[in-house]
């Protein structure tokens, strides 16, 4: 639904009857420019999905529906199920294909065995980071399938839990996760001090590994099979990128 903003300020509780009683949401404009929307708080996963099928796409224009940081905390406390907050929005996590996790398997062995003894260290998903990106006051909370962690110590609050940012993430690819992998989450890690981000993509056989400096990219480079995907941060972290998919089924 559309309004003025006049027309919002003269009717007020209508139209918040309507946002809270109909789940309705209400953009308001101002000199024909949309300016603010009235929305239900929302507290519920499934509330959360059945408004956001309902959105018109030319009411929103190419945005569905957001929630806030606190809105999204309430809904996660509530819920079994697994998912990630990014720009405002719900991304429910799918249960991984057996190649996904044949290759988070064989990956985490390979990073323990590399950060043995040394003070940094791997974990798997699922793991909550919220990530802060620069400039923007509400974080990201995601759990990227590895994470390199390595200031464990100084960043533990009182319910121990890690509230710094990874070193390293790494994410594997998968038909319905490639665009968010390789756009909103490349863009948030980048912007919230990551200093290395590496793509597993199992379609194609390769690795990409991204390496951040003062939230820009500085370096790129994608390995094939037939080459050794080396981290740049860590001197001497290396996978075989044959060998890593010689297991897949």
């Amino acid at each position: 639904m559309i309004t003025t903003a006049t027309e919002m300020k003269n009717n007020f509780g209508q139209y918040l009857k309507q946002v809270t009683e109909e789940n309705i949401e209400v953009i308001i404009t101002k000199n024909n420019q949309r300016v603010a929307r009235l929305v239900p708080y929302i507290t519920d996963i499934e509330k959360y999905m059945s408004l956001n099928d309902n959105v018109a796409e030319n009411d929103y224009k190419y945005d569905k529906r957001t929630v806030s940081y606190d809105e999204f905390m309430e809904i996660y406390e509530n819920s079994s199920s697994r998912m990630e907050y990014i720009n405002g929005k719900i991304y429910l996590l799918a249960s991984p294909s057996l190649n996904h996790q044949v290759l988070v398997g064989d990956l985490h062995i390979k990073f323990n065995q590399f950060f043995k003894d040394r003070k940094c260290l791997p974990f798997v998903a699922p793991f909550d980071i919220h990530f802060h990106k620069i400039d923007i006051a509400v974080p990201d909370v995601m759990q990227p399938d590895i994470i390199v962690l390595c200031d464990i110590e100084d960043n533990l609050n009182e319910k121990n839990k890690y509230i710094g940012t990874p070193r390293l993430t790494l994410e594997i690819l998968s038909g319905s996760t490639r665009s968010k992998d390789m756009v909103y989450k490349l863009n948030t890690f980048m912007m919230s001090g990551v200093s290395e981000y590496w793509i597993i993509d199992s379609k194609r056989k390769s690795v990409m590994i991204y390496v951040f400096k003062d939230h820009k990219i500085e370096d790129f480079t994608h390995f094939h099979s037939g080459e050794v995907a080396t981290s740049t941060v860590f001197e001497g972290l290396k996978v075989d990128v044959e060998e890593l998919f010689s297991n897949l089924y």
